[in-house]
């Protein structure tokens, strides 16, 4: 097998594995917070406490994937061109 052609298989085989993700699961957990929905604090002693909400996700500890993110745009630019 040449080694252009097993690059192309490899791109495409990665490319199918993460649109098969974005599908299945199209929500994962936020980068900032680790998917906890807030952050850790310590206090004086060490210890490990709750701190302030994450204010990327709001929250909810997950975020939107990219591949979903492109494919429910041109979703809506398509609905929105046929109308």
């Amino acid at each position: 097998m040449s080694l252009p052609l097993l690059a192309v298989t490899c791109l495409l085989a990665i490319t199918l594995c993460y649109s098969g993700k974005c599908w299945l699961s199209p929500f994962g957990d936020c980068r900032k917070c680790r998917g906890m929905g807030h952050e850790l604090k310590t206090d004086r002693k060490g210890r490990l406490k709750r701190g302030r909400d994450c204010r990327r996700c709001k929250a909810t500890g997950k975020r939107i994937r990219i591949g979903r993110w492109i494919y429910n745009r041109a979703a809506r630019t398509y609905r929105a061109g046929t109308r």
